[in-house]
């Protein structure tokens, strides 16, 4: 094992010396924080700069990890490869699990509670002695906190302190309750709300025969919780006092056994507790709820009822919610069991018409010595247990979006802040509609009274911080849905990274198999064990990542996975996705957006000539995002220039020109017209020169020079009739004489439209030329009126006071109506 080069259980350390700055050793604890994972840009600006970052932000951290990483190969002149690594959106800190303090202490507390689980009460002390010895203080104690370093200490705080109770539980096992006395003193007054070290003082000290001060200690809790919080001890700690009260000899020693006892070592209590009552803030699953209710009704002694679904979609406060509604149904009353806390098993039911709830299930192999003990079973479990006879299962997904107005009071504010229906849509609608992130995301907006719901929505925009954005306190939605992740074998994490390549929405067998490098039978199969893991969704034909484990997967594909093997795949993908592009639409062809997504993700891998494929593929859809769109074609412009394809740098200009055109950016469009025409005749591409000579013309016939737009059209009508730019040609000329000489001699042209789009077999283009020539027997009353709304394109009208076309400063048009 190596020693630990970082640490960040304290001040800073780096082995060699940390940086003295104070930005540089901001940036390098917050990669720290969360090493192997990538940190995006603006989450880094918003920890270095929490109010107000500078214009320059983003430069500046550039300089700060160029620095950083001179720094660390100085202190660290042996190590080999580089630590501080840059991965789109962001940088990434490359380290082994024993060069990080955290990591190396999680890593033993994980053991240590797992030694605990086997009763192996001697190994889980040291381990956790171990871990704990690595804490030099509070997390990056020297570095002052941002969001995101705030929830880092929260969460590492709490795992210290779970390994702090799992360390005395051991040791209580081992009979040194008499040297834990002052210790749990301390604890007991550091934690004065933790029950767990004042139960563990109070067993300490009633095996030292202390009893008088033992029932001090559960006086002095109460009195605290009754205080501070209006509320009295729970059942574990009420359960311990009366214990201690009647002199139980059981619990005087410490007691042996392959289990750890519950809390406190409270003796023979059963590891089922009562059910807590139902969440007052439970809203939407009606239809689930239903069906659950139903089938709770219905269900006898020993019947089994699941809940199951993805991390975070609340299957337990589904089944808390169920069980309460259902309670009349169940005389023996409602029981909550956690297979997995460590507790002693439950005991038979103790009266017929017990319901028991069985939180957190793993397997089959937890459920099956609940079935003889006379409960009704209701399961919660990510996984539908297999196996178990007569099981009825319920499927929790996301929300439904109709379910919207419901959530308007999940995210209403105390201070009387008020979220619409629309907001709370575009929330969820953000959080993938997952109850834990939109809950993740009411947490935040409730703790920050300066924010509205506009700017929750704005903080959930960016896909590459928005996982950050859902980590407020202890609650960590990557880190719920990472547990999805961690249980499977490293083939199955494979797959589910490289499917991150596929743009969101719905996949089929054949682009995942592009993905995942298989063949079509053994893609099903994967994605079949995908979807038995919760980590995609299945619907008849086609699947699906769920957007916020979409998300994830993206983030371990850039830290697991090597350049050459996802460059590899995207251009698999994007191979898959080209037929489709720009094609008839069906269920799993791209959209504009997922074609956009695929052309990004192709440049980013440097594949320019894919890039420029699928680009050329959205200039057949209406975008409404003009800057979406423009920053398309410029990338695709870039990428035909990497690729030196003269005609795709003309087409792509032409493309820019026509969207600044759209827009009223007359000067822009005539500039790139001017360039794409330059390009596309020195490389003798007379396809791309009759269209810009299209473009030109139209830009003259808005301004009113019909005249000398027909002049321009002229060598472009000359062109082949099985082209596009003869189509394009004679429309633009069928609008000059619908300008010069009115509909009759525009119905020539028209008509030659109709003919032309026959011969390219484009049902759009057909359908344009149809609809003009009826607009052309329309009513003229309306022209004569002194408006004008001509179709110039499919889809796009330009609305003209003075008629068609006049020679007008006003009457330019505007955008697509």
């Amino acid at each position: 094992m190596s020693a630990v080069r970082f640490g960040i259980l304290g001040p800073l350390e780096v082995s060699g010396g940390a940086p003295a700055a104070a930005k540089l050793r901001g940036v390098l604890g917050t990669l720290l924080v969360r090493a192997n994972e990538v940190v995006s840009v603006d989450a880094l600006i918003d920890e270095l700069w929490p109010e107000s970052p500078p214009r320059t932000a983003a430069t500046t951290l550039q300089v700060y990890v160029s620095h950083l990483r001179k720094a660390l190969r100085t202190a660290g002149p042996h190590h080999e490869g580089e630590t501080l690594l840059t991965r789109r959106p962001g940088y990434l800190a490359r380290v082994t699990p024993d060069e990080l303090d955290s990591t190396a202490f999680l890593g033993l507390a994980r053991r240590g509670h797992q030694a605990l689980n086997d009763g192996d009460f001697a190994a889980a002390a040291d381990l956790q002695r171990r871990a704990l010895a690595l804490w030099r203080g509070p997390l990056l104690s020297d570095i002052p906190h941002g969001p995101l370093l705030e929830g880092a200490a929260v969460r590492m705080g709490e795992a210290r302190t779970t390994a702090l109770d799992e360390r005395v539980r051991a040791e209580l096992h081992l009979g040194m309750h008499r040297e834990l006395v002052p210790e749990l003193h301390e604890l007991a007054a550091e934690f004065p709300l933790r029950e767990e070290f004042h139960a563990h003082l109070m067993v300490s000290l009633y095996r030292c025969g202390r009893q008088a001060e033992a029932l001090r200690v559960f006086t002095r809790l109460r009195h605290t919780l009754v205080d501070e919080l209006g509320i009295e001890p729970g059942p574990r700690s009420r359960r311990l006092q009366q214990l201690i009260l009647a002199g139980d000899a059981v619990l005087a020693r410490p007691e042996p056994g392959p289990r750890p006892v519950a809390v406190g070592a409270v003796g023979p209590v059963g590891g089922d507790t009562a059910l807590p009552g139902p969440d007052p803030s439970f809203v939407g699953r009606t239809e689930e709820l239903g069906a659950l209710e139903a089938l709770l009704r219905g269900a006898g002694a020993g019947d089994v009822v699941a809940v199951t679904g993805m991390p975070g979609a609340g299957k337990t406060a589904l089944a808390v919610e169920a069980a309460h509604r259902a309670a009349d149904a169940f005389p023996g009353g409602l029981r909550l069991l956690h297979p997995r806390d460590g507790g002693p098993p439950p005991r038979p039911a103790p009266a017929p018409g017990t319901l028991l709830v069985v939180d957190g299930v793993a397997s089959e192999a937890d459920v099956r010595p609940l079935l003889p003990l006379g409960y009704t079973l209701l399961l919660t479990a990510r996984r539908v247990p297999a196996g178990l006879p007569g099981l009825r299962t319920v499927l929790l997904g996301p929300w439904r979006p109709e379910e919207a107005r419901q959530l308007v009071r999940l995210l209403d504010g105390p201070d009387g802040r008020r979220v619409s229906v629309e907001q709370a849509e575009a929330v969820a609608g953000r959080c993938g509609w997952l109850p834990l992130a939109v809950r993740a995301a009411a947490a935040q907006l409730a703790a920050r009274p300066h924010w509205t719901p506009a700017t929750l929505v704005d903080r959930l925009y960016a896909e590459e911080s928005r996982l950050d954005a859902l980590r407020t306190g202890d609650m960590d939605v990557r880190a719920r849905l990472l547990t999805a992740y961690d249980d499977c074998d490293e083939g199955r994490r494979r797959q589910f990274r490289l499917l991150s390549l596929l743009p969101p929405g719905p996949f089929d067998a054949a682009r995942a198999a592009a993905a995942l490098d298989l063949t079509g039978a053994r893609a099903l199969a994967a994605l079949e064990g995908l979807a038995d893991d919760r980590l995609v969704e299945a619907d008849r034909d086609t699947w699906r990542l769920p957007e916020l484990l979409r998300l994830v997967a993206a983030e371990r594909l850039a830290a697991e996975e090597d350049p050459a093997t996802v460059r590899g795949a995207v251009r698999r993908v994007c191979l898959a996705y080209l037929p489709d592009a720009g094609g008839p639409r069906r269920a799993t062809a791209p959209d504009a957006p997922a074609l956009a997504r695929l052309a990004r993700t192709a440049y980013d891998a440097g594949l320019w000539e894919l890039t420029v494929r699928l680009t050329d593929g959205l200039a057949g859809f209406a975008r409404p995002d003009a800057v979406a769109e423009e920053a398309s074609y410029a990338l695709a412009l870039d990428a035909a220039r990497r690729c030196a394809d003269r005609p795709a740098q003309a087409r792509m200009l032409r493309l820019l020109a026509e969207l600044a055109w759209r827009y009223r950016r007359f000067a822009r469009a005539r500039d790139l017209l001017g360039r794409a025409l330059e390009l596309a005749r020195e490389c003798g591409d007379e396809e791309e020169t009759g269209q810009a000579l299209v473009g030109l013309a139209e830009l003259l016939l808005d301004g009113g020079a019909a005249d000398e737009a027909a002049d321009l059209l002229g060598p472009a009508l000359a062109a082949p009739a099985h082209t596009r730019a003869r189509y394009e040609a004679t429309r633009a000329r069928a609008l000059v004489a619908l300008a010069q000489e009115g509909p009759e001699a525009a119905r020539t042209w028209f008509t030659e439209c109709l003919t032309l789009a026959g011969t390219l077999d484009d049902p759009g283009l057909r359908m344009y030329a149809r609809r003009s020539l009826r607009a052309l027997d329309a009513d003229a009353d309306a022209r004569g009126a002194g408006f004008g709304a001509v179709e110039v394109r499919p889809g796009l009208w330009r609305i003209h006071q003075g008629g068609p076309f006049a020679r007008s400063s006003t009457a330019c048009g505007e955008p697509c109506r």
